[in-house]
């Protein structure tokens, strides 16, 4: 903590406004608490470390709604922990994100008439760092709007300096294992960013293409082959056929002729092939497709490559220089003229890949590649999630991991772009290859030259947990804070980057995993449950929210939706509910403020204390219990409304409407309830504040006259329970509400007084005949009192006069008109669920809309009839 931050603030004032205004407190607060240092983080304190990373937004991105949740569940986390008396570090920082911030620079070349290579790779990346420089990372200044409590001055950046040394320590380290090597395999390609990506970064969708049959070779020697890529042929090397397949036994090592070529192809037999598949017969080409390129492997296939870059045909002949899709239908068109089309499907619906960043449909291709062997890697991330090491939450997503690490292919991690970690490797005269670690001189002289690819984005986020802390240097930050406590993040992305960090955590510091426990969580879905994009209409930018009901209300809202592991539906609608919530609190505390609530000095003994007092005391207890249990299993939804019901409906609606009798009399038992009230509040306040952290540092350090919430203590479950208190109190609300509902049956406004005898003697309720006059707006009887409706609750009983606040007599009529309308819709629901006819040709959801009826119209009748019998005769 900054020499600041040890200092006393300016005493807070008495008084609160009247009304709660977000954009007056926030941004000013959140300032303060970053220049007092209370989000720093000392490597050399003595308090046990609590530590999370941010998963890292992309340099070119801006909040959205997923980000706020996730940072909302993960500083909710944070600021419980430092509350606890842990050294808490939330590491901030953003990843440089090689294709998408290269294709937003490219656009803006493109602007001004020019192309990356205009410039050339050294011009060119030093305007994406200009770039950074001005327009990236606007999300930072986002972060602060919604309250992230992160160590700014730790602010990192997957392209910083230490963060490149990592990179490269990491890669000579992997290369001199030999986990690290180049090779010549099929890759995804993007034609449209014209680099390989990972299979993670593609995303498949149903499309609509063509399913074309077509004869290969003459004659005895005919067979019928189907693809929906009739372009590829052109480097077709070869026939498979399942060795046990007795149509094409008389073919297998024969010759046939390739259409449209010159070339002839042998016939192979190989157990890929699926008989019962189409014809039984599959083309192969090696260099197009990951499984015919395992084919060609098996049989000494060549592999020809029939596009370049752009997916643009070479080979030549009549259809080179046509892009891939004219090809295809130019080379249908010309098999179809030779007669050896069989059969054309169109539309044909299928999976295509396409690129994650651009859209573009992938092309499978050969190309030489860098590749992480990741077998034993994999198996160490495996293992450290089945003995124990690492927990995932929710457990039942173990499935979906073990399901993905145990059958991992080998990563392609080199990409053809300018912007991003360059391989360190260099290629000599004489076909010399040299991996340079980050200490290292590489290698020069004539004829000596680099690799010209830069790294997968998601090889330099894999070292997140750790080069953050300064590794490969053995730091202060590193031996304090790695492992990090737990990692929070969306089961979307539980492959793309959860499994490289436990890879790469787990090689690189000696088996140590990179977190103790993986908590997942949904995706952010429209209030009817509908994935959110433009392209549907119902994105929403979260600082339009924050800028109309507070960041408090969007956090409170994301929180309360927040079941571990599922999506978390959201509407406007809810987020002003939320606004409405933190307008409760503020209401509530200038309440108590007016009527004298403190926390100065200890609690009154209980025997000081009224029934209510210790009612809500007990309430409270079981609630900082209730909290901390959902905390630890990051059941941030069922924590929030605990919170939301004790607060507003007990705290709220309860004890401070029953503690206005108290005020109002005054003496001893007032001060004890002040003094009461003042620690509801100050608990409440406390236990809110990692959800909402802005409305309750406001409350609290003007209730309390503390320095702020956020270096406050977490409240403790101090043990005292009162189970006669909160029976008797359980009670009294339900007399209260028993009445309340007979006054609103009765047609009687909230605030209409009604001479009432209350009769308590002997009941629990006899000490709060006040409170229960108070709140029911109950008249003592007077000398013309005639008791026209009784009610027996609890014990007790309370009699109303009800002659000069109702006509009975209208108030019976239409009681009897909405009771013959009940009986008639029951009438009719019970006939047609009598109906066997209409029961076997109804839809389910049909019938159980009319038994709905049936039920509402049920209860309907007991609660009219009910409201008649209570009604004083005509």
């Amino acid at each position: 903590m900054t020499e600041n931050a040890q200092q006393q603030p300016p005493a807070p004032d008495s008084e609160l406004p009247t009304q709660y205004a977000p954009a007056d407190v926030e941004g000013p607060l959140y300032e303060r608490w970053v220049e007092r240092g209370y989000f720093e983080a000392d490597a050399k304190s003595d308090k046990p470390p609590y530590t999370v990373v941010i998963p890292p937004p992309n340099v070119t991105g801006s909040l959205h709604l997923g980000h706020a949740f996730e940072h909302t569940l993960i500083d909710a986390l944070t600021r419980r922990k430092r509350m606890q008396g842990h050294e808490t570090l939330w590491q901030p920082g953003m990843d440089h994100a090689g294709i998408a911030t290269q294709n937003v620079v490219e656009r803006e070349l493109a602007k001004e008439g020019k192309s990356r290579h205009d410039l050339g790779r050294e011009a060119f990346v030093e305007r994406v760092w200009q770039w950074k420089a001005e327009s990236g990372g606007q999300i930072s200044g986002q972060m602060r709007r919604l309250g992230d409590g992160v160590a700014w001055s730790r602010e990192r950046f997957t392209m910083d300096e230490g963060l490149s040394q990592a990179v490269q320590t990491i890669f000579k380290k992997l290369y001199d294992d030999e986990l690290i090597y180049r090779a010549e395999r099929i890759i995804n390609w993007c034609p449209r960013c014209l680099t390989a990506i990972s299979d993670i970064e593609v995303e498949y969708q149903d499309d609509d293409g063509e399913l074309v049959s077509m004869t290969y070779g003459d004659g005895d020697d005919t067979i019928v082959v189907a693809t929906t890529r009739a372009e590829t042929m052109l480097g077709d090397t070869a026939v498979a056929v399942h060795p046990d397949d007795e149509r094409y036994r008389h073919l297998v090592g024969k010759q046939i002729k390739l259409p449209l070529t010159d070339r002839s192809i042998p016939v192979v037999a190989d157990t890929h092939v699926d008989p019962e598949f189409g014809t039984g017969a599959v083309k192969v080409t090696p260099a197009h497709d990951p499984n015919d390129f395992e084919i060609g492997q098996r049989h000494d296939l060549p592999s020809i490559t029939v596009m370049d870059e752009h997916a643009v045909i070479t080979a030549h002949g009549p259809f080179q220089g046509l892009d891939r899709l004219e090809a295809r239908s130019a080379i249908v068109a010309a098999l179809r003229a030779e007669g050896r089309i069989v059969a054309e499907k169109r539309p044909y619906v299928h999976s295509v890949g396409h690129c994650s960043r651009c859209k573009t449909t992938i092309e499978p291709r050969l190309s030489m590649q860098w590749w992480v062997k990741v077998g034993p890697l994999a198996k160490a991330a495996g293992d450290a999630v089945r003995d124990g090491r690492v927990k995932i939450h929710p457990q039942e997503m173990e499935k979906r991991y073990f399901d993905w690490v145990d059958n991992l292919h080998d990563w392609c991690i080199s990409r053809q772009l300018w912007w991003g970690h360059r391989i360190p490797v260099w290629y000599g005269p004489n076909g010399e290859v040299v991996c340079v670690g980050p200490d290292e001189e590489p290698p020069a002289g004539e004829g000596w030259h680099q690799d010209t690819d830069v790294l997968d984005t998601w090889f330099s986020s894999g070292l997140w947990p750790f080069s953050t802390l300064g590794w490969p240097e053995q730091t202060d930050s590193l031996a304090k804070f790695y492992p990090n406590s737990v990692l929070v993040t969306g089961y979307d992305i539980l492959f793309f980057w959860v499994a490289r960090m436990m890879m790469f955590g787990l090689y690189a510091m000696d088996g140590t995993p990179p977190f103790h426990t993986i908590a997942l969580h949904g995706m952010v879905r429209d209030q009817f449950g509908k994935k959110m994009s433009k392209s549907f209409g119902n994105a929403v930018n979260p600082l339009d929210w924050m800028d109309k009901y507070g960041s408090d209300a969007l956090r409170f809202t994301l929180a309360r939706g927040a079941n571990p592991g599922v999506d978390v539906p959201i509407g406007e609608d809810w987020v002003q509910g939320s606004r409405n919530f933190a307008n409760k609190i503020w209401n509530a505390t200038r309440f108590a403020l007016m009527n004298g609530a403190t926390v100065d000095g200890p609690l009154p003994e209980p025997s000081r204390m009224s029934a209510t007092d210790r009612w809500i005391l007990s309430r409270l207890n079981s609630v900082v219990a209730e909290v901390d249990a959902h905390y630890e299993d990051f059941q941030f939804a069922k924590l929030s409304d605990a919170l939301f019901h004790f607060a507003w409906d007990e705290v709220f609606d309860w004890y401070v409407e029953l503690s206005k009798t108290t005020f109002q009399a005054g003496g001893e038992a007032a001060e004890v309830s002040q003094r009461v009230l003042g620690e509801v509040l100050d608990v409440t306040l406390r236990l809110l504040h990692p959800v909402v952290p802005f409305v309750t540092e406001t409350l609290w350090t003007t209730l309390t006259g503390g320095e702020s919430v956020v270096i406050a203590e977490w409240p403790v479950d101090s043990g005292f329970r009162d189970q006669a208190a909160e029976r008797e109190i359980e009670t009294l609300q339900s007399v209260i509400t028993e009445v309340r509902r007979f006054r609103a049956d009765q047609g009687l406004q909230p605030g209409q007084r009604v001479p009432a005898r209350l009769t308590l003697d002997g009941t629990p309720l006899a000490p709060h005949e006040a409170a229960i006059r108070n709140l029911l707006r109950l008249q003592p009887e007077g000398d013309s009192f005639t008791a026209t409706a009784t009610l027996p609750v609890a014990g007790a009983e309370v009699a109303l006069d009800l002659s000069g606040t109702i006509d009975v007599a209208a108030e019976r009529k239409r009681l009897a008109k909405d009771l013959a309308a009940a009986e008639k819709e029951k009438a009719q629901a019970t006939a047609k669920l009598g109906n066997e006819a209409f029961l076997a040709k109804a839809p389910e959801n049909v019938v159980g809309k009319i038994r709905a009826r049936l039920a509402k119209a049920e209860e309907d009748i007991t609660r009219i009839q009910s409201q008649l019998e209570k009604l004083p005769p005509a």
